[in-house]
C-alpha cells in the first residue's frame, strides 16, 4: 500500500495465519464450489468456466489465470498479490474484503459486480470493463487503468488516487464529491452531468473543458 492517507477507511481482509498450501486445478473448481482458508502461491488456473464458485479466506500470491471465467463468484477475506487476472472473467460477482496487490487486470471483465472494502493497489488494468458495478468503500490507489470502462456505475465512499484513467469511460456514472485531482484524467469520457461536483486540479480543467462543447482559441 501506498504511504499517503486515505480518506475513506476500508475493511481489510480477515485471513488467519498458517493458511493450508493448495495447489489448484481443473478438477477443484466447478459451479458451486466452496474453497476456504488456504494460500495458492506459484500457481496456474487455466482452462476454468464456472459460476457460482466461493473463495472465503484465500490468498493468492503470484498466480496466473489464463482462460478463466467465474461469473457470480463470491470473493470474501480475499487478497491477490502479485498476481495476472489478465481478461479473467468475474461478472455478476460479489468481493467483499478484498486486495488486488501489484495485479495485471488487463481487460478483465467485472460487469455487474458489487465491490464492498475493495483495495486495488499499484494494479495495471488497461481495458478493464467495470460497467455497471456498485461500489462501496472502494480505492484504486497508484493504478493504471487507461481506457478502462465505468459506464453508468454507482459509487459511495470511492476513491482515485494517483490514478491514470486516460480515456476511460464514465457516462451515466455521478463522480460528485470524488478527488481526482492526483490522477490522470486526459480524454475522459463523460457528460457535464456526470463529472458536477468532482474535485480536480487548475491544471485538469483544460481537460474537461471539451466536455462543456466548446473550443479554445
Amino acid at each position: 500500500m501506498t504511504e499517503n492517507k486515505n480518506t475513506i477507511k476500508v475493511l481489510k481482509p480477515k485471513i488467519q495465519k498458517d493458511l493450508r498450501e493448495l495447489d489448484l486445478t481443473e478438477g477443484d473448481i466447478s459451479d458451486y464450489t466452496s474453497i476456504s482458508s488456504v494460500l495458492v502461491k506459484e500457481g496456474l488456473i487455466e482452462n476454468i468456466d464456472t459460476k457460482g464458485v466461493s473463495f472465503n479466506e484465500v490468498i493468492f500470491k503470484n498466480t496466473k489465470f489464463v482462460d478463466v471465467s467465474l461469473e457470480e463468484a463470491e470473493l470474501l477475506d480475499v487478497r491477490f498479490e502479485n498476481c495476472d487476472l489478465s481478461n479473467i472473467k468475474l461478472n455478476e460477482s460479489s468481493i467483499h474484503r478484498v486486495e488486488f496487490i501489484n495485479c495485471k487486470l488487463t481487460g478483465s471483465d467485472f460487469i455487474e459486480t458489487t465491490f464492498n472494502n475493495v483495495v486495488f493497489d499499484q494494479c495495471s488494468g488497461q481495458y478493464a470493463s467495470f460497467r455497471f458495478i456498485n461500489c462501496k468503500q472502494v480505492i484504486f490507489s497508484n493504478c493504471q487503468l487507461p481506457y478502462a470502462d465505468f459506464y453508468e456505475s454507482k459509487f459511495s465512499k470511492v476513491e482515485f488516487k494517483d490514478t491514470d484513467i486516460f480515456q476511460s469511460q464514465f457516462y451515466n456514472t455521478k463522480l460528485k464529491g470524488m478527488d481526482f485531482s492526483s490522477c490522470k484524467i486526459d480524454g475522459l469520457a463523460a457528460r457535464v452531468e456526470d463529472v458536477y461536483g468532482a474535485v480536480i486540479s487548475p491544471a485538469q480543467a483544460i481537460s474537461l473543458i471539451s466536455l462543456l462543447g466548446v473550443v479554445l482559441k
